[in-house]
């Protein structure tokens, strides 16, 4: 077996396993780790625990060290260069009359990279928007196009249940979603009533699928219709 933590980079995004490196760690604190981008901030969302190596992808990174207060600092001097960053993005899209929308920029922990995320219908020549940025910021400049799902991640937002979206409020990762279980559910399948913000299924859809699955098992072998009701009451 062998010791992990669970980091979070950003807020409702994917956990990573780190090796403590037998550090005093625990939950909710800040630490500093190495990842393929370079080194990044990240929240311990799941406190020291053993799991067997076949659950972590190999090699497992070791954790550098526990955030000071000049990384707390640093995190905030980066959030105001990327708020920086996107102005002047901004006007170099529309200096070439590109046809993209950009949605977030992001500065890895270390700065050596500036991460520049986008929507677009089709593909886009970025290379002379690339040049530009890279003679602005003088660092590693990526250009990443993404979906609408995404984009609904990480702008936010409130869903038809005027809740804040799962996917930004919690949803590390998204599940996929089909038509079949509007249907199992007997909801109406009218787009506008069953698609998020983001044009696309709402994840939620998901949530119970499984207990209606469950059910129509049930009444297929016996149950009435009463009896498998009640089981769905029960697990709500």
């Amino acid at each position: 077996m062998q010791t992990v933590i669970g980091v979070r980079f950003k807020k409702a995004g994917k956990i990573y396993y780190f090796d403590p490196d037998n550090k005093e760690l625990a939950l909710g604190g800040f630490v500093i780790v190495e990842t393929s981008r370079g080194q990044e901030f990240g929240e311990i969302v799941v406190g020291p625990k053993q799991v067997s190596p076949e659950e972590v992808v190999q090699p497992l990174k070791k954790v550098i060290r526990a955030s000071t207060e000049e990384d707390c600092q640093k995190i905030l001097e980066n959030r105001q260069k990327e708020e920086e960053a996107f102005d002047a993005a901004l006007e170099k899209i529309q200096e070439h009359a590109l046809d993209m929308k950009l949605v977030d920029v992001e500065y890895t922990f270390d700065r050596s990279k500036v991460i520049f995320y986008f929507t677009a219908e089709g593909r886009v020549d970025f290379r002379e928007l690339v040049k530009d940025l890279a003679a602005i910021f003088r660092t590693r400049i990526e250009l990443r196009q993404i979906g609408v799902r995404d984009e609904a991640k990480m702008i936010g937002g409130l869903g038809p249940c005027g809740r804040i979206l799962c996917c930004h409020s919690f949803l590390g990762e998204f599940e996929p979603v089909s038509i079949r279980m509007a249907k199992d559910q007997n909801l109406s399948l009218n787009p506008t009533k069953i698609s998020g913000v983001c044009g696309r299924l709402m994840c939620c859809l998901r949530y119970e699928s499984e207990s209606y699955e469950e059910i129509r098992a049930e009444q297929q072998n016996g149950l009435n219709g009463t009896e498998a009701d009640m089981r769905i009451f029960e697990k709500e």
